[in-house]
C-alpha cells in the first residue's frame, strides 16, 4: 500500500522508510526520525518539528532578550532626560519645517499629508510660540560646552538674586498709577492711550490729563505691529478662523481702527506717535512739488531692506529642566492658546500653575494668556493682572534668561500702554541692571526716561549707546530728537540724517523724516525737501507739503478752502457780521495786562513775540477765559463743529512787529483753521500755506488746512490781531467725531 500523506500536505512518515535501503524497522524510529537517518538529520539541520512545524528559539530564551533589550532602553531614555544630552526644542523646531496640517509640530497628519495621504490644510498654519520671531536681544548664539553651563548658572544665580531684591519693593499699584504722593504726574500728562470706536476701548485717560504739548514732548502709541509673540499669534488667530462673517467684521473693526489716532496734545508741531497717512486724498489744484531737489539720499529703499537674507534667529529658550519634564502638558496649554481658545488656554495654565507653582513656563503662558484676554475683552482689570503675572514669571526661581527678558520686555510694554510710566521705567531699570551688556534694552530704556519727560537722562543713556556702538541708528535718531529738542539744531542734523540711513529697526518713523526736514528748513539747507519727498515715498506724509501724523485717511486735502467748500456757511457769517464785537473784547483782555495772553512756547518762532489767548481746547471750553470774552463766547456756544471739535482751538492770535514763524505742520488733518482778521496793519503781515501766500482782512475769513506746512511774517510797524477758530473736517462722520482722540 502506498504510504499515507499528512493531512496538511507534509510528507508522512510509514514504519518502511522509502528513503532507506533497509526494509525493516521498528515503529518507534521510522516515527521518531532517529538521528541515524539522513531525513531525520536534514529535519534537524533545518529545525524540524515532530509537528511538521518548523522550531525557533525557546519562549525562556526569548523573554530574557526581551527583557535585556527593553531594561537597555528605559535605562537609555532616563539617562537622556537626566543629562540633557538632546535638546528637544531644537529637534522639535526642525521638524516643525514639516509640518504641514499647521497644528504647530510634526506628527502623524503630517506625514499623511507629506504622502500625500490627506490634503493640506491653508487656513489652519499657525506657529508655535518657540518659532515666532523673538526680539532681537534674545537672538545671541549661545556658546557650548561645560563653561557656558556653568556661566548660565551663574547667570541665572544673579538674576534671581537681582530680581529677589527688587520683587518686594518694585510693583506698587499705587505707585504705578499715582506716583508718590506730592509728585506731579508726567506719566499720566505724557502718555498717549490707543483707542477704537465706542464701547470697543480701553478705559481713556482723564480728559484733565491732556496739556497742551511742546516740541520738546515725546509720546508713544500702542501699535498692533510690536515685535511680541503675542502680537504675531493674534495675527495668525486671526488667519485661523474660517467664519466669513468674523472676517468680515475684524476687516471693518480694522479699518475703523486704521482711521483713528492715539490721543495727544494739541500743537501745531508734531509729536513722537506712529502715524498712518496712506490714502490721503490730494486735490489737483493741490500743489506742485516745485521745490524737490534731485540729489540722492543714502537710505536703503524697501525693496533693498527686503531683499537683504535675514540673519537667522536663535529661538527663545522658555523651558528649564523640570518644564522639560512636562513639556506635553505645556504644548497642548500653548496650542489652545495659539488657535484663540484663550478662555480654555486659561484654566489649562491656571491648572499647570496651581500644579506646578514653581514652573516658569506655565506662569508666563498664563500671563500671556490674560494678555490676550485684555485685548479680548478690551479690559484693563485683566490687563493689570497679566502685568503682574509676568512679573511673577520673571521672580521665579529657575526661570530661563529668556523668559525673563521677554517677560519683562513684555510687562514694559503692558505698563506703557495703561499709562504707568513710573511702574514702566522701573521695569526697564531692572532689565538692564539684569543684562547690561544689551544695548537694545538700553535703548528701550531711553524711551521710558523720553515718556517721563527726562529727556536729560535719556540722552545719557544714548550716549553710553552711542560709545559702546557707534553706528546704533536707533541711539542715533533719538539722540538727534534730544538735541532738537534742546534748540541745538545743527549739531542734530547728522545724528537724525545717519540714523535714518542706517535702516536700523525703529528708524524708518516720520517723526524722524518731519524733524530732520525742520531742523535743515531752520539751517537754510534745502535738502528739507528732499527727505520730506522720501517720507512720502515711504507713506509717513500724505504729500511733501502735508506732513501731519495723525490722520484719517481719504479725507479731501488742499491748502486753501472757501466757506462753500466747508459747508459752514453760517459759522463764517456769524464771525464776519459780529467781528467789531469780537475785536473789542480781545482788545479789553489785552489791556487789563494780567497775563492772559500767553507766549507761544512751541519753538515755533525764528524770532518776535507772539502770544495767544485761549477760549476753547479739545473741545472743552475754558470758563474763567470765557468771563473776559462773554459775547464772543455766547455767540460760538451754538456752532458745534468749532466747539465740539476735539482736535482743534478757539482762541485770539497776537503777533508783534519783527517776528516770524518757521515752517511748520499741525498735527492732524482733521480740522480746518478759520482766521479772522481783526487789526491787521495795512501791510507787512502775510501766511503761507503750501506755496500760495495771502494776507489778513478786517473783518473777513481765511480757511486753510494747517497740516500743510505753513509760515507767518510779521514786518509791520504795529501789531496784529486776529481770532482762531478750528472746525472739524467737513467729510468725517458723526460717528468719527464722537469717537476720535483729542488732540
Amino acid at each position: 500500500m502506498a504510504p499515507r500523506k499528512n493531512a496538511k500536505g507534509g510528507g508522512g512518515h510509514s514504519s518502511s522508510s522509502s528513503g532507506s535501503g533497509s526494509g525493516s524497522g521498528s515503529p518507534s524510529t521510522g516515527s521518531s526520525g532517529s538521528s541515524s537517518s539522513p531525513g531525520a538529520r536534514r529535519e534537524a539541520k533545518h529545525g524540524g518539528h515532530k509537528n511538521g512545524r518548523r522550531g525557533g528559539i525557546s519562549g525562556g530564551s526569548f523573554f530574557t532578550w526581551f527583557m535585556v533589550i527593553a531594561l537597555l532602553g528605559v535605562w537609555t531614555s532616563v539617562a537622556v532626560v537626566w543629562f540633557d544630552l538632546v535638546d528637544y526644542e531644537e529637534v522639535l523646531g526642525k521638524l516643525g519645517v514639516y509640518d504641514a496640517d499647521g497644528d504647530g509640530d510634526f506628527d502623524v497628519d503630517d506625514a499623511k499629508v507629506l504622502l500625500g495621504l490627506k490634503e493640506r490644510s491653508t487656513s489652519e498654519r499657525t506657529l508655535p510660540l518657540e518659532e515666532a520671531k523673538p526680539p532681537a536681544e534674545l537672538e545671541e548664539q549661545a556658546p557650548e560646552g561645560a563653561e557656558v553651563q556653568n556661566t548660565e548658572d551663574e547667570v541665572k544665580e544673579q538674576i534671581q538674586s537681582l530680581l529677589q531684591e527688587s520683587v518686594h519693593t518694585e510693583y506698587d499699584p499705587q505707585l504705578e498709577a499715582d506716583g508718590p504722593a506730592g509728585e506731579s504726574q508726567p506719566e499720566v500728562e505724557d502718555f498717549l492711550l490707543t483707542v477704537t470706536d465706542g464701547d470697543d476701548r480701553f478705559e481713556a485717560l482723564e480728559p484733565g490729563a491732556l496739556h497742551e504739548e511742546t516740541e520738546d514732548s515725546y509720546h508713544m502709541e500702542e501699535t498692533a505691529s510690536q515685535d511680541h509673540p503675542n502680537d504675531v499669534e493674534e495675527m495668525m488667530h486671526r488667519q485661523e478662523r474660517s467664519d466669513p462673517s468674523d472676517a468680515a467684521r475684524e476687516a471693518e473693526e480694522q479699518q475703523q481702527q486704521s482711521a483713528e489716532e492715539a490721543t495727544h496734545q494739541d500743537s501745531d508741531e508734531p509729536v513722537y506717535e506712529h502715524s498712518e497717512n496712506e490714502g490721503i486724498e490730494i486735490s489737483d489744484n493741490a500743489i506742485e512739488d516745485s521745490s524737490i531737489i534731485s540729489e540722492e539720499i543714502n537710505v536703503p529703499s524697501m525693496e533693498e531692506q527686503q531683499d537683504t537674507p535675514p540673519v537667522k534667529k536663535k529661538k527663545p529658550k522658555l523651558l528649564n529642566k523640570f518644564d522639560k519634564t512636562v513639556k506635553a502638558e505645556l504644548d497642548a496649554a500653548e496650542k489652545l492658546r495659539k488657535r484663540g481658545k484663550t478662555e480654555e488656554a486659561m484654566n489649562a495654565f491656571e491648572e499647570l500653575v496651581r500644579k506646578y507653582p514653581q514652573s516658569p513656563r506655565a506662569r508666563y503662558g498664563k500671563a500671556q494668556c490674560e494678555d490676550d484676554l485684555a485685548e479680548k475683552r478690551r479690559s484693563n482689570e485683566v490687563l493689570r493682572r497679566a502685568i503682574e503675572t509676568y512679573q511673577e514669571a520673571a521672580s521665579l526661581p529657575d526661570a530661563p534668561t529668556d523668559l525673563v527678558k521677554l517677560s519683562l520686555k513684555r510687562r514694559s510694554e503692558r505698563q506703557q500702554f495703561l499709562g504707568h510710566m513710573r511702574g514702566s521705567l522701573l521695569t526697564l531699570q531692572r532689565l538692564v541692571q539684569l543684562f547690561p551688556g544689551d544695548t537694545t534694552l538700553k535703548n528701550d530704556l531711553g524711551v521710558g526716561y523720553l515718556l517721563m519727560g527726562d529727556n536729560d537722562s535719556a540722552k545719557k543713556v544714548y550716549e553710553e549707546v552711542l560709545n559702546v556702538t557707534p553706528d546704533d541708528g536707533f541711539a542715533k535718531v533719538h539722540y538727534g530728537f534730544i538735541l532738537k529738542a534742546q534748540n541745538k539744531i545743527a549739531e542734530s542734523i547728522p545724528y537724525l540724517k545717519e540714523g535714518i540711513e542706517s535702516g536700523d529697526p525703529g528708524t524708518d518713523d516720520g517723526r524722524f523724516y518731519f524733524h530732520l526736514g525742520d531742523a535743515m528748513q531752520r539751517v537754510g539747507n534745502k535738502e528739507a525737501y528732499k527727505w520730506y519727498e522720501l517720507g512720502h515715498k515711504r507713506g509717513h506724509f500724505a504729500s511733501v507739503w502735508q506732513r501731519s501724523l495723525y490722520n484719517v485717511n481719504g479725507l479731501k486735502a488742499q491748502p486753501w478752502w472757501t466757506p462753500r467748500e466747508t459747508g459752514y456757511t453760517d459759522l463764517v457769517k456769524s464771525l464776519e457780521r459780529n467781528w467789531k464785537l469780537i475785536r473789542d473784547e480781545g482788545l479789553m483782555v489785552m489791556d487789563k495786562a494780567k497775563g492772559l495772553f500767553l507766549p507761544e512756547d512751541e519753538n515755533l518762532r525764528e524770532k518776535g513775540d507772539w502770544s495767544q489767548f485761549t477760549l476753547w481746547q479739545q473741545g472743552r471750553k475754558n470758563e474763567n477765559a470765557c468771563k473776559g470774552a462773554p459775547k464772543t463766547c455766547a455767540l460760538l456756544e451754538k456752532f458745534s463743529e468749532t466747539t465740539g471739535c476735539r482736535r482743534g482751538q478757539i482762541k485770539y492770535s497776537i503777533m508783534h512787529p519783527g517776528t516770524h514763524v518757521w515752517p511748520h505742520t499741525g498735527p492732524t488733518n482733521c480740522r480746518l483753521r478759520m482766521h479772522l482778521g481783526l487789526v491787521i496793519p495795512k501791510e507787512g503781515c502775510k501766511i503761507r500755506c503750501a506755496n500760495e501766500t495771502r494776507t489778513w482782512e478786517e473783518g473777513k475769513v481765511l480757511i486753510f488746512d494747517d497740516s500743510f506746512e505753513h509760515e507767518v511774517w510779521q514786518d509791520a510797524s504795529s501789531f496784529r490781531l486776529i481770532f482762531i477758530v478750528d472746525v472739524w473736517h467737513p467729510e468725517l462722520t458723526p460717528q468719527q467725531r464722537r469717537s476720535l482722540p483729542a488732540i
